[in-house]
């Protein structure tokens, strides 16, 4: 197995390939981000310790585009999984394509958070920008587009925009709510985004383009708030990947649903209300493949993955398992004699 692993929740994502993969006993490579590769560096001292025999498990340094397509087309690598961008995913799936080996992708997001009109909005919309702002807004299920009745958007916008100007960006070593995003180029990314969704009639609730004060050198990035966001919209479609939030508005909860499904990816979701009758019925209708009910605790039992182009397979849970199985068939196999 080739296992392909990112560079924004390093220790986990190996750790949910690896696991399952030893566990039913297959043999690996693994190649992790070339921009944070010391936890599978540290990963790898502590498999041999442990007395995981030569050849089980092996560790390769490099860049996608020649280390990892050298994984995904080899022949003798019988499957393949990924977790990363969705244009990175697609390049792997094209290299992997002519041995007909088995791809298994977690890929982007652009993940809806529907608040309905009898949630406690207080609590929710916390919980929502919070959730969007943890690890720099650095991870695939950020809750990053925030759904919420156009009659109560005043109200949402007002707690947005506190919980956002509370969060303290800074040194991790500080005490600091969250650090700076991982690279120059991932900065700029964020920044391109932000100006397009200005120029294209997003409202800055809070934060907005550049560093924030007092900040010049590093990539810290200004937890931002951007509303008045219509679905066509690029910081609505693309994933942004960075301490932003998007804000749109609905009439109906049907509405409501449309939009949260109107986007390319698949990967998680979250709704949230009182009626709990009603909040299932939205889960039911939402394609994504992990949808979260009042900010619900994380649950590493449950299986996690994308629909649409969010990916393919799950990790996680007994599901994690069956990417790295075959089934195989024995016909005429007669038991022993007694």
């Amino acid at each position: 197995c080739g296992l392909i692993t990112p560079w924004n929740w390093p220790i986990n994502q190996i750790a949910c390939k690896v696991v399952p993969a030893l566990a039913v006993g297959c043999t690996m490579v693994l190649k992790p981000s070339e921009i944070a590769p010391f936890s599978a560096q540290v990963w790898t001292e502590i498999l041999d310790a442990a007395g995981v025999p030569a050849g089980v498990f092996n560790l390769v340094y490099g860049d996608g585009p020649v280390v990892g397509a050298a994984i995904s087309s080899h022949p003798e690598v019988d499957m393949v999984s990924f977790t990363g961008s969705t244009r990175a995913g697609i390049e792997v799936a094209r290299n992997a394509a002519p041995t007909v080996k088995r791809v298994h992708q977690e890929l982007g997001g652009k993940s809806p958070n529907i608040i309905l009109d009898d949630a406690d909005f207080q609590r929710t919309i916390k919980a929502g920008v919070r959730a969007v702002m943890a690890n720099s807004g650095q991870s695939c299920n950020a809750p990053t587009r925030m759904l919420v009745p156009n009659s109560r958007m005043e109200e949402a916008l007002a707690i947005a925009r506190e919980v956002a100007n509370a969060t303290k960006v800074g040194d991790p070593a500080s005490d600091a709510n969250i650090g700076p995003v991982v690279s120059a180029a991932q900065w700029d990314k964020i920044q391109t985004l932000i100006a397009k969704g200005i120029e294209e009639g997003a409202q800055v609730v809070a934060g907005g383009p550049g560093k924030p004060e007092g900040l010049d050198k590093g990539y810290y990035v200004k937890p931002t708030i951007l509303a008045g966001v219509n679905n066509e919209m690029t910081v609505a479609r693309e994933e942004i990947f960075g301490p932003v939030l998007t804000i749109l508005g609905y009439d109906t909860v049907e509405e409501a649903v449309e939009i949260a499904n109107d986007t390319p990816y698949g990967l998680a979701a979250y709704v949230s209300g009182s009626d709990m009758e009603a909040v299932r019925k939205v889960a039911s209708q939402l394609r994504a493949g992990q949808v979260t009910i009042n900010n619900a605790a994380p649950d590493l039992m449950a299986p996690f993955g994308g629909y649409k182009q969010s990916g393919n397979g799950r990790e996680w849970g007994d599901h994690a398992f069956a990417e790295f199985l075959e089934t195989k068939a024995v016909l005429g196999f007669a038991p022993k004699a007694a």
